[in-house]
């Protein structure tokens, strides 16, 4: 039975995304060994960066984010997907601060990724598009910030693949951040999350219009694929607490069981619309190529396996933030990051915070997750002069 009936999402130029474009001409050299170049930077800002160029944030996506934290989609037209936090007066007061969010490299909404033209061969690149890391992602977000000139950003924040990259920039630019706040993340990518997210790569790859990666040349797209991709990882956002609050064993539209294989369940058909609506704004591709750089996240093994040693010297004040009901990155992980920040004599602070949202509790209105966040920016904005926030 199929999930989505009609696939949407093309391949566009970077230049067709609404935002901010920055064409990099000096090649990245990636953790693969490969010098990647020229490649295309597509952000959004938020506020005005102030005359000393002290009260910029970074603001890192998750796997499926992009650049527009607050602005509206421009494919499914829905609100930013940090909206609640970026604003005059939120939290992220643009009143206050200049915000910058970039699509990673290797996505799909303006930066360069597997679905952009490859000006060798005049075709999507493909699987011929380098594997990327975190760390690949953070080096072009440093050569944006560059050329922003901004030296030293106030704070870099995020969750879930956001989290490591802002932990990312904390061990590989010390000196370049003030703050960071890492919000449900972990220092590496567990052999359960990694187990997940081969799911979904198989699911895509086993998808006959998948056609080795070469779909957009050949005008296909395995669009089945990716929404079972995206189902199986929905669930592991949510909670057991949470699927129950909302669904328990509700029927979709009926009164009885159909004794067959629609979806029956309204938990059902909520997954099926969550991988039909997610084909329309995401690239297949990207989804193989941003979940393998999660998978490589080891920021210990970077430094000979001691993660202490990754935060060495750093003189950036921490925030962690984990949730009670977040299975896949649960709060035993953000300890981890919290005791090797201790062992390095770092400033760092740490809140777990109680809700059966699940992972994607930073998404969500948590008025605990405001207040905390509110309290701890308002502290480094005094420390770094900024004044304080009402």
């Amino acid at each position: 039975m199929s999930i989505v009936t009609s696939p949407r999402f093309r391949s566009s130029p970077a230049e067709s995304w609404p935002g901010y474009r920055l064409p990099v001409r000096e090649p990245l050299r990636l953790d693969c060994g490969i010098d990647f170049g020229p490649f295309t930077i597509a952000y959004q800002t938020y506020g005005t960066l102030n005359p000393d160029r002290s009260n910029a944030v970074l603001v890192c996506h998750a796997l499926s984010g992009d650049q527009y934290a607050a602005d509206p989609h421009p494919i499914t037209g829905k609100p930013g997907w940090w909206q609640s936090l970026i604003g005059p007066g939120r939290v992220l007061d643009t009143d206050r601060y200049f915000l910058i969010c970039a699509n990673v490299l290797g996505g799909c909404m303006g930066t360069t990724g597997p679905q952009e033209v490859n000006p060798a061969t005049g075709e999507p690149w493909a699987l011929s598009f380098p594997v990327i890391t975190i760390r690949d992602m953070v080096r072009a977000q440093k050569r944006l910030i560059e050329h922003l000139e901004i030296d030293s950003l106030f704070c870099v924040i995020g969750g879930s693949m956001g989290a490591m990259q802002v932990l990312q920039w904390a061990a590989s630019y010390p000196d370049c951040i003030f703050a960071a706040v890492p919000l449900a993340g972990a220092a590496r990518h567990s052999a359960q999350n990694i187990a997940f997210h081969e799911v979904g790569r198989q699911a895509i790859m086993a998808d006959p219009d998948w056609c080795g990666g070469r779909y957009l040349s050949l005008g296909r797209n395995p669009v089945q694929g990716l929404a079972v991709a995206r189902m199986a990882a929905h669930i592991t956002y949510l909670s057991e607490a949470a699927l129950h609050r909302k669904f328990g064993r509700n029927l979709q539209d009926r009164l009885s069981v159909t004794y067959g294989f629609d979806a029956d369940f309204q938990v059902e058909s909520y997954l099926r619309h969550q991988g039909s609506t997610f084909v329309d704004r995401f690239d297949a591709n990207s989804y193989l190529y941003i979940t393998r750089a999660m998978d490589y996240f080891d920021l210990a093994a970077e430094h000979d396996g001691s993660l202490a040693s990754a935060f060495n010297g750093t003189r950036s004040r921490f925030c962690i933030i984990s949730f009670t009901s977040d299975w896949l990155f649960p709060t035993s992980e953000s300890r981890q990051i919290v005791h090797a920040l201790n062992a390095a004599a770092a400033n760092v602070s740490f809140v777990e915070i109680a809700t059966d949202n699940g992972h994607d509790a930073f998404l969500l209105h948590e008025p605990e997750l405001f207040e905390t966040l509110r309290g701890f920016l308002n502290g480094c904005a005094e420390h770094r002069g900024l004044g304080r926030s009402p």
